[in-house]
């Protein structure tokens, strides 16, 4: 009897050892959605959620940015950990210029950060080096537009998920244009009516104000002049090509000259002395000048300056379409992190979690996903709706945001100095082209 009642333990006991071993195995498989998020993107990682096997994982995260930015970002930091107990952050905060001289040091040493904040003026460069990451595989469908997608992938690939919405325009003071009886400017108006406008105002402003100012020696404002008008971009190719349209170059740059000479525009020095957003140097905040190139972000500094004075439009255009309407900030995965699926998973929630999108609110601009702005809109201030409206106008014509190729810096500055000996009449303006020219063409030489 005891023989039978032993032998009937032992069946028993096998019995619970084998369905407590089945329950641990399910609960392994089923373990949640994070677990399936942790897989490669293309069979539905990308997911909002990192895995969440329980093991700690430390994501670092480098940003650039003010203060009201690193506030933000460290709240959203705190809700994915929330979210996501298994997962701490590392952050590193600084300013713009900090960024970018510590980044290249990382870069060399193969220690750039899991995750880091990058500017569609470098992105270039260090996807080319094989730093980052490519997301393409996260699946974006329905938060970000497809055809902002292919306009900022690399060699087919994207190596950065697009935090907002950004533009370039044209700021202007409507009531005091209206007051002199000035027609605003237009939507989708041309180089030609830029000029024009220009004229007009002088005649019809109080002496010492002006329609617009002397750009002649910003060489993006010559770029979207060149590229407005069927020309190449100054540097395409990741520099390997430069381009200064001589005939577009000339045109734009003589018709200052005629403008300086008839006093259209502000004196060179006057000019020089501008300081943007500065209360009583700023060119259009100070009341001197009636319009001003502004973006997403930048137009709230404007409209802070001049409270429900400022409206905005496109930048002149020409045949080809005129200024640029597209993210210039992102969050990118570096290509050597040891956790990449989390990264990735991260990244995305970024741009999609409603809590994260309340808290980061439009400290990196107007958001690229359309439903965090929705939620957002009800409490925007005025200024803040004005970033949209700058994106919104800037749209239709706009044309790809090109940005400072790597090794052009020089150029840059160049281009800067040389225009300003030009604006005080001590260069022609052919001896400059001669010179910006052919620096281009050497560095374009020194890339390839």
């Amino acid at each position: 009897m005891k023989r039978k009642f032993n032998l009937v333990l032992a069946v028993l006991m096998t019995a619970v050892m084998l369905f407590v071993a089945a329950c641990g195995k399910d609960g392994g498989n089923s373990g949640s959605e994070g677990s399936k998020s942790s897989a490669p993107a293309s069979s539905g990682a990308a997911s909002a959620k990192p895995s969440d096997s329980g093991k700690p994982v430390e994501l670092s995260i480098m940003w650039w940015g003010p203060d009201a930015r690193h506030e933000a970002t460290l709240k959203a930091l705190d809700i994915y950990t929330k979210q996501n107990p298994n997962v701490k952050f590392k952050p590193e905060y600084v300013a713009w210029d900090a960024f970018w001289a510590k980044l290249p040091t990382l870069a060399a040493s193969k220690t750039m950060t899991d995750v880091l904040q990058m500017d569609a003026a470098y992105i270039q460069e260090y996807a080319k080096k094989n730093t980052l990451e490519d997301l393409s595989d996260l699946d974006l469908n329905g938060i970000v537009d497809p055809s902002v997608i292919e306009n900022l992938k690399i060699d087919g690939k994207l190596y950065g998920v697009p935090l907002s919405q950004n533009a370039q325009g044209i700021a202007f003071n409507k009531p005091e244009l209206e007051a002199a009886g000035i027609e605003l400017p237009q939507q989708n108006w041309t180089w030609d009516d830029y000029f024009a406008f220009a004229r007009t105002a002088k005649e019809k402003l109080p002496e010492g104000k002006y329609g617009i100012s002397d750009t002649s020696n910003l060489w993006d404002w010559y770029q979207w002049y060149q590229t407005a008008n069927g020309g190449k971009p100054l540097m395409s190719d990741g520099g390997k090509t430069f381009t200064l349209d001589k005939e577009l170059f000339m045109k734009y740059q003589n018709t200052f000259a005629e403008l300086r000479k008839d006093k259209i525009v502000p004196p060179a020095d006057k000019v020089l002395a501008f300081l943007e957003n500065d209360p009583t140097a700023d060119p259009m905040g100070s009341g001197a000048i009636m319009t001003r190139g502004a973006t997403t972000g930048s137009v709230s500094a404007l409209e802070q300056l001049l409270p429900g004075k400022v409206d905005v439009v496109n930048m002149p255009t020409g045949s080809a379409g005129g200024g640029w309407a597209q993210s210039t900030i992102f969050l990118s995965v570096s290509a050597g992190s040891s956790n990449k699926e989390q990264a990735k998973a991260f990244v995305k929630w970024f741009i999609t979690d409603p809590e994260a999108g309340q808290a980061l609110g439009l400290t990196r601009g107007i958001p690229i996903n359309p439903e965090i702005y929705k939620a957002l809109e009800p409490t925007l201030q005025p200024k803040d709706k004005l970033g949209k409206k700058i994106y919104d106008v800037a749209l239709e014509k706009a044309l790809p945001f090109y940005p400072i190729a790597s090794g052009y810096t020089e150029w840059v500055d160049t281009y800067k100095a040389t225009m300003e000996v030009v604006m005080f009449n001590k260069m022609s303006i052919e001896d400059a082209y001669e010179k910006l020219n052919k620096l281009g063409q050497e560095i374009a030489a020194r890339t390839k």
